[in-house]
């Protein structure tokens, strides 16, 4: 038996406006959102109402024997509200069927693991409330930003309680062995870890509309006979993708759609194939095997690590740059503060300065507003200059910090690390 798992991640960052060193002090509209609302209007007539229908059709026409998952960031639901709220209600329409599960993941699709675990946890339990809110579904299941995994945050997720944990099926970690099992990680014996089958979740999510891929064009029958070879070596298909796969990173005219629509009825032709949700998954099958993961892994990229958002020194600056601030912009308990630096913690800020452009570097390029990765460590660390400046005002007029504690005589009183009298100092202080 071969029981395929179909997880969908949905996410639209809030993206930075052109904001100039000039524009420092003199206002703090940080993001644009006219190509915001673009964005999301443009991707949502492409993929997101046209796919749920599709799998609102497709859960009805196989009386709710196909299934799928979805993780959606709080960045997404948030623009959802504000220009599409349709899109939200057919999200919904589609929890009710029973037959769709929403996984937790950091609200603002962030880096925070890496550099703040109390931040992470914040932005876990904010995002969890809002899946209880709009969906009624406390989710079980954890899905880190761009599947981000290592040994330490599987423990630590299940000591919040997690029954499973998404990661990628990367071929080091598995040294030899098939994703097709449920694994655990040394450090964490209770939570099941589902790994990506890569090779098969990239053969829809990237090789689809390639001409020149030896399997092109791909037709349901033949991708459902490669299904069924799984039979005998492994029990689960776990087919990761992002949502845009959908219309959008594989357009219409690929022929996607009927793809998509004829790929269950093909699959349950076979009586030893199911669908399951990713906890159903879980629950479902025994722990196979132990993966041991000390160096974090993710789904970017060839080399399936970090280095998509921290493999450079401009990555490297504004990040530390950012998460330096978080103590200060906590301490003003204001919540439009606060609101503006999780925005900015979201990890495509960083993805945008990346520098690597070998056969993946088109990825870089999608929806990236900027000519170039130095232009969006330009703009980002602006914004971040004025941030620092408004919150440093907002201390001072809480009366929690007094003028000297940000001069750079030691005998005037603790020195604030991230603040200068020349908040551009922010910049350079890293390079």
């Amino acid at each position: 038996m071969v029981s395929v798992c179909f997880y969908f991640h949905v996410h639209q960052p809030v993206r930075v406006g052109h904001y100039t060193f000039f524009d420092i002090g003199n206002h703090s509209n940080y993001f644009d959102d006219h190509k915001n609302k673009a964005i999301i209007n443009k991707v949502k007539e492409k993929c997101y109402l046209r796919t749920n229908d599709l799998l609102y059709n497709l859960i009805k026409q196989h009386d709710g024997k196909f299934k799928v998952s979805f993780s959606v960031t709080g960045s997404i639901l948030e623009q959802f509200e504000e220009y599409a709220p349709e899109v939200i209600e057919s999200f919904k329409r589609l929890a009710d069927t029973g037959c769709v599960e929403f996984l937790s993941e950091t609200y603002n699709h962030s880096l925070s693991y890496i550099f703040s675990k109390e931040e992470f946890r914040e932005q876990v339990l904010k995002h969890r409330k809002k899946m209880q809110e709009l969906f009624n579904q406390t989710p079980v299941v954890f899905r880190n930003t761009e599947l981000i995994f290592n040994n330490e945050l599987a423990r630590y997720i299940q000591d919040m309680g997690f029954e499973a944990i998404l990661a990628e099926g990367a071929d080091h970690i598995l040294n030899g062995r098939s994703p097709n099992f449920v694994y655990n990680a040394v450090t964490a014996e209770k939570i099941k870890v589902l790994l990506k089958n890569y090779k098969l979740s990239d053969d829809i999510a990237f090789r689809f509309s390639d001409k020149n891929w030896v399997d092109h064009p791909l037709y349901a029958e033949k991708y459902a006979n490669w299904v069924n070879q799984i039979n005998g070596g492994g029990e689960l298909l776990n087919l990761f993708m992002d949502y845009e796969t959908f219309g959008e990173h594989q357009w219409e005219d690929t022929g996607i759609f009927k793809f998509m629509e004829q790929l269950p009825g093909e699959l349950l032709k076979n009586p030893d194939n199911n669908f399951v949700t990713v906890s159903e998954a879980a629950r479902k099958y025994q722990i196979r095997d132990t993966v041991d993961v000390h160096n974090f892994t993710s789904w970017a990229d060839l080399e399936r690590d970090l280095t998509a958002w921290l493999g450079n020194p401009l990555q490297e600056s504004a990040s530390h740059a950012l998460y330096q601030l978080e103590k200060y912009v906590k301490a003003t308990n204001n919540r439009v503060l606060i609101d503006t630096w999780r925005k900015l913690t979201t990890s495509d800020h960083f993805y945008y300065m990346c520098t690597k452009w070998f056969s993946d570097g088109d990825v870089h390029k999608y929806f990236n507003p900027y000519d170039s990765p130095y232009d969006a460590y330009i703009v980002f660390m602006n914004v971040l200059n004025d941030f620092a400046r408004r919150v440093k005002t907002e201390l001072k007029e809480l009366g929690m910090l007094q003028e000297e504690e940000f001069g750079s005589n030691p005998n005037k009183g603790p020195k604030i690390e991230g603040f200068h009298e020349n908040t551009s100092m922010i910049i350079t202080s890293r390079l």
